[in-house]
C-alpha cells in the first residue's frame, strides 16, 4: 500500500481540497460552454475564478506559493473539470505542464514569472525547424514561429524550445551528439500573436501561434527542462518530467470528457424513445450492454494509469527516483486511456442517434473535442509500437517522453 494516503495528500496542499473546488466550479464552467466555444478562449471571469481557486498553481513548488500537488490529486482535478468543460481542463493541463519549468529556473526568475496572480506560462511543442537560438554574450537570440500554444490568451509569459547554434552557424551538441535544446521564456508582449485557432474541437483553448524575430533572451530566463543538474527543488513531484505530466494530464482529461459524455447519455436514455420503438433507450438490451462496456473501459483505463502513477510515487519515496521501466508503463497507460476514452465517446454518440447531432446536446461537442485531443502527441498510436519494442526486447525507435 502507498505511504501517501488521500488524507496525507490533502494535508500536503495546506488543507485545500482542490478536487472539491473543481466540483464547485464545474456548474459555472458547464454553463459557459457555448461562450467558450464561440469566443475560442476562456472568458475573463472564469480565468479569474481559476486564478482565485489556485488551479494554475497546482504543480508549482511550495517555495513559490504553489500547491505542489501529488500527481494523483492533480489528475483527479483535471478529470472533474473536463467532465464539465473540456477546453478549460485542456488549458489547465497545458499551463500546468509549462509550470513544471519553475524548478529549473533561478529562484528569483521563477518568482518573477510565476509569483504574480497572473503568472501563467504557455508555449507550443518542440517541433523540428520551428525556431532556433543563437548563443550570444549574456543570453540567446531567438527567432522562430511556434503553434498550439494552448492557454496563451490568458497567459502573461510565453516560452519556446530552441536548438542552440554558435554565432558561426555551427549547431551546439550534447555529449550524445543530439542538438543542445534550451527552453527560453519571455513576456507575451515580446511576441507577435497569430490568431489562427480555427479548428474542429477544443476551440476554447485559444491555442494560437506566435513568433519572435531576433529576440534577445537573457541567460537567466532559460533552462534545460527535466535536466537533473539544473533542478533546484527537492520535492518528489519534480522527479516526474514535464513529458510525464503532460501524458498524465491529457489522458485523464480525455477520461473526463468521456465520463461526461457517458453520464449525459445515461440521462438521455432514461426518457428517449427512439422512432419506431415502444420502449426507452435504457430498456434496450443492446444499449444496456454498450453502457456496461463503456463503464468498464473507463474504469479499467483510469485504474491502470492511476496505479502506475501511485507506483512511481512510491518508488520515488523509497529510492529517490523511479526506474526506466516506469517510463514505458506510464506511456502505455496514458495512450491506452486516451484511446479508450475516444472509443467511449464515439459509442455513446452513435447510441444517442439523431439527438447527438444538435449543438444543444453535449454529444456533438464532446465528439469533436475528444477527436481533437487524440490528434495531440500524447495519444498517438505509434506509442504502442515503442512500448511493444521494449516489451519484445528491442531497442525503442521512438523517444518515450519529450
Amino acid at each position: 500500500m502507498s505511504s501517501t494516503s488521500p488524507d496525507t495528500r490533502r494535508a500536503e496542499t495546506r488543507g485545500i481540497d482542490y478536487i472539491e473546488r473543481a466540483r464547485e466550479l464545474a456548474p459555472a464552467l458547464a454553463a459557459a460552454g457555448d461562450e467558450i466555444e464561440a469566443g475560442r478562449e476562456l472568458p475573463e471571469r472564469l480565468v479569474e475564478a481559476l486564478i482565485e481557486g489556485g488551479f494554475f498553481r497546482m504543480l508549482l513548488p511550495r517555495s513559490l506559493g504553489g500547491a505542489e500537488l501529488h500527481p494523483l490529486t492533480y489528475v483527479q482535478v483535471l478529470e472533474e473539470i473536463a467532465k464539465a468543460e473540456p477546453s478549460t481542463a485542456w488549458c489547465l493541463g497545458q499551463n500546468s505542464g509549462c509550470s513544471m519549468s519553475a524548478p529549473y529556473l533561478d529562484p528569483a526568475v521563477a518568482r518573477e514569472v510565476f509569483g504574480p496572480p497572473r503568472g501563467i506560462l504557455a508555449w507550443g511543442p518542440e517541433l523540428p525547424g520551428a525556431g532556433r537560438g543563437v548563443a550570444v554574450e549574456g543570453g540567446i537570440r531567438v527567432t522562430g514561429r511556434w503553434g498550439f500554444a494552448t492557454g496563451s490568451r490568458h497567459a502573461s509569459w510565453l516560452g519556446a524550445h530552441v536548438p542552440v547554434f554558435e554565432q558561426d552557424g555551427a549547431p551546439r551538441l550534447n555529449p550524445n551528439g543530439r542538438p543542445f535544446v534550451r527552453t527560453v521564456l519571455f513576456p507575451k508582449a515580446s511576441a507577435e500573436i497569430i490568431d489562427n485557432w480555427q479548428v474542429i474541437g477544443l476551440r476554447g483553448t485559444g491555442s494560437d501561434s506566435y513568433r519572435v524575430d531576433n529576440l534577445f533572451v537573457p541567460q537567466k530566463y532559460t533552462c534545460s527542462r527535466d535536466n537533473e543538474a539544473e533542478r533546484r527543488e527537492p520535492g518528489l513531484l519534480y522527479r516526474f518530467t514535464s513529458g510525464m505530466i503532460y501524458a498524465a494530464s491529457f489522458s485523464n482529461i480525455s477520461l473526463g470528457i468521456a465520463r461526461g459524455a457517458l453520464e449525459a447519455f445515461i440521462e438521455l436514455a432514461r426518457d428517449k424513445i427512439p422512432r419506431g420503438a415502444r420502449k426507452t433507450l435504457r430498456e434496450n438490451h443492446v444499449i444496456q450492454s454498450e453502457v456496461a462496456q463503456c463503464e468498464a473501459k473507463l474504469r479499467s483505463a483510469r485504474a491502470f494509469i492511476r496505479a502506475t502513477l501511485e507506483e512511481m510515487w512510491e518508488e520515488a519515496e523509497e529510492k529517490g527516483d523511479f526506474g526506466r521501466d516506469k517510463h514505458w508503463q506510464l506511456r502505455l497507460a496514458a495512450t491506452w486511456a486516451i484511446q479508450q476514452a475516444r472509443d467511449v465517446v464515439a459509442a455513446v454518440y452513435n447510441a444517442a442517434g439523431a439527438t447527438a447531432v444538435f449543438n444543444e446536446n453535449p454529444f456533438e461537442r464532446r465528439l469533436r473535442d475528444i477527436h481533437a485531443g487524440t490528434q495531440q502527441g500524447q495519444g498517438r498510436p505509434v506509442h504502442f509500437e515503442t512500448v511493444g519494442q521494449i516489451l519484445l526486447g528491442l531497442p525503442p525507435e521512438g523517444r518515450m517522453f519529450r
